[in-house]
């Protein structure tokens, strides 16, 4: 009996559209990501990693939706194929299962890898420039606070009264290094 078939796909946006993805490929289980592909640290990527076994393939619709730079692509797929998982992006025709792989198909891999990262890079790079150009006409004005004043008030009140930092983040819909920003603040 064959492994498993898990596909892994990922969005940089919650606007974003996931079902052309993976669109007409049979799976056993989708791990579905909305969440920039800037580094590796994805919660359902985390669980598609932790979850596939032995004999099973991870199946992506691209390179560049795994990972946007070449150290996290060539490493995720090593310890995947180490693991006997075999990794098979569509879009690119590539499998890799750490068996004999095709030395051509590793040089695809990294060239294409390689062409990702650059375009994160150039993403940013143009990003930074509408910022500084936003803020010299006085039209960008940074990211909109999460809380409001009495918000941000009665979180550092019920942090000094002794509430758990982690569930009160979760209660005010923002991430703990957040949460440690207001408090900053203070």
């Amino acid at each position: 009996m064959g492994g498993k078939k898990i596909g892994y796909v990922r969005v940089s946006s919650l606007e974003q559209n996931t079902e052309r993805q993976l669109d007409g490929v049979a799976l056993d289980k989708v791990f579905t990501d909305k969440a920039s592909g800037k580094d590796a640290n994805r919660p359902q990527l985390k669980a598609a990693l932790d979850y596939v076994r032995d004999g099973d393939t991870l199946i992506v619709h691209s390179m560049d939706r795994l990972a946007r730079n070449v150290e996290d692509l060539l490493r995720i797929v090593r310890e995947l194929n180490d693991r006997q998982v075999t990794v098979e992006f569509s879009k690119e025709r590539l499998t890799f299962n750490g068996q004999g792989d095709d030395p051509m198909s590793h040089l695809m891999m990294t060239m294409l890898g390689g062409f990702a990262q650059f375009e994160r890079s150039l993403i940013r790079e143009r990003q930074r420039e509408g910022i500084e150009l936003a803020k010299q006409r006085g039209a960008y004005r940074g990211r909109k606070a999460a809380l409001t004043d009495d918000q941000a008030a009665t979180l550092r009140q019920r942090i000094a009264a002794g509430e758990k930092k982690a569930v009160l983040a979760r209660e005010f819909g923002i991430s703990r290094e957040t949460l440690y920003q207001y408090l900053a603040k203070a």
